[in-house]
Parts: C-alpha cells; structure tokens; sequence
C-alpha cells in the first residue's frame, strides 16, 4: 500500500533530538535549540502544499527457517549476535517470527518510506538552507515512518487496535513490536534493500538504490515490522568470519561483496 502525507501529517512525529544531534547540539543551551528548531519549523511552513513524504509497505504471510525469515515467495537471510545477552541468549530478527516448523502461518511487514526527490537538491549554493533543508528531509522520512508504523498497528495490521500512546511514549517505542530499519545495528547490510525493494516496488515513491543498496533520495527509510510481543532490538556486534560466510552462502554471494555490504 502506498501512502502520501502532506508535511503537516507528519510534523507531529518528528524526533526533535536527533536534529539536535545531527547539528552537534545535543547537551547545548536550550536556547541554542529552540532558535535553531524555529527556523526549521519556518522552513517546514513554507514547504506545506508544495512537498509530501510517502510511504509504501506490504504485510505478508510468513515463517523464520533457521536464521532466515520466509516472506510470500521471498527469502532474507538475517545475522546472529556474536556475543549472548545478558540472559546467554544471542539474538536474531528471525527468533520473533513463528517457524516453518510449527506449520502455523505468521505476518511481517516491509516499508519504505521517503521524501520529495526535488527536496534534497533545493537551496544550491547556501550551505547552511542546504544543509538544514537536508536535516529536516531526514528527519521527515523517520518521522513519516513512525507515523506510518502507527497507522499499521492501528489499522492496515490492526494488532494493536486500542494503542493510544503519547508522542514521547512513541518515540520512546512503548508500543508493541519493532521496526528494525536496513542499516541499522540488527539489520546492517544495506544489499537487503535490493530484496525488499523487489518485495515491495520502491520505484513507486521514487526511491532508487545505488550498487551498494543506499537509496535514493538519502531521506529515505526501509525496513521491516515485526509484532511480536517480546520483539526488540539489538545489536549484532562484531561479525565472525564463520557467521559471514555462512550468510553470505544463505545470500548467494561472494563472501567478498558480503563484506563490503556489512560496514
């Protein structure tokens, strides 16, 4: 399904934080922030009817195989943590979707989502409106998918009908269920996107891959959602040289262009 916001929709939902730390101000004045977050929110006006941010996402029936994660007619090799959690457990994405094995039929989701390609390349020349403007589409396309991810669980998904969270309790991800997003700790290789770009069509909200799977426009997120109760995120650590070549022979490709698509 493909969504279409106007800026307004998704304003609510942005991370004021992490715009602070992407201008190196995390821990400054809060007058620092404040002058600095109304400019933006003037910026974020004037964009109003003449940007939109998208998103685009599928729910498929689906099962984990070992450390891999069955969805319709597509298969996504995931990573194990090298070193156990606190419990002794090492964790895989795949250990919160229900197995093949058990003969039942789970759900999980994959999404993408972006910004106006026109975005990025406004303000040519001013470094400064350049470099805000691309902090604000960062912070749009992270937003437009928590806004998203809410109306999943609410309603296309619907595993969470009665959730009524605050934005801070959003942002603090008290709801149930995870969104781990390609590139990040438990999903790092970003060659996944190649997969779920031919899983969900990307090119719908004009997002385009690069040979090493980066998208295009750079505000762009993608993902999956899992709605497992118990879910939650982790990070992989360092990975093993057994553990990269037995993903990179799940995978179907060199152990070499493995290495590189895993930073």
């Amino acid at each position: 399904m493909k969504l279409t916001y106007q800026i307004s929709d998704v304003v609510p939902y942005i991370n004021w934080a992490y715009f602070y730390h992407a201008w190196g101000l995390s821990g400054k004045p809060e007058h620092e922030k404040l002058k600095l977050k109304n400019e933006a929110e003037t910026l974020l006006k004037e964009m109003e009817g003449q940007h939109h941010t998208f998103a685009l996402f599928d729910i498929l029936e689906a099962n984990s195989d070992g450390d891999d994660i069955i969805m319709g007619d597509f298969r996504i090799p995931m990573l194990r943590q090298q070193q156990p959690q606190q419990d002794g457990t090492c964790l895989c994405l795949a250990d919160f979707v229900r197995p093949f094995s058990s003969g039942i039929k789970d759900r999980v989701g994959a999404f993408a989502t972006t910004v106006d390609g026109s975005m990025e390349h406004e303000h040519k020349g001013d470094h400064y409106m350049q470099m805000m403007t691309q902090t604000i589409a960062d912070r749009l396309a992270e937003a437009t998918a928590e806004k998203m991810h809410e109306e999943v669980r609410k309603i296309y998904w619907g595993y969470s009908p009665d959730e009524h969270l605050t934005m801070e309790q959003l942002h603090m991800e008290k709801f149930q269920g995870i969104r781990p997003a390609v590139g990040y700790p438990s999903l790092p290789d970003t060659s996944v996107n190649f997969i779920l770009s031919d899983m969900i069509g990307m090119k719908q909200i004009g997002i385009s891959l690069t040979e090493s799977g980066m998208m295009r426009p750079h505000a762009s997120v993608s993902g999956l959602m899992l709605a497992h109760p118990k879910a939650r995120y982790f990070d992989l650590g360092t990975i093993g040289e057994d553990q990269l070549r037995d993903y990179a022979m799940r995978r179907g490709l060199p152990i070499e262009l493995m290495r590189k698509y895993i930073k």
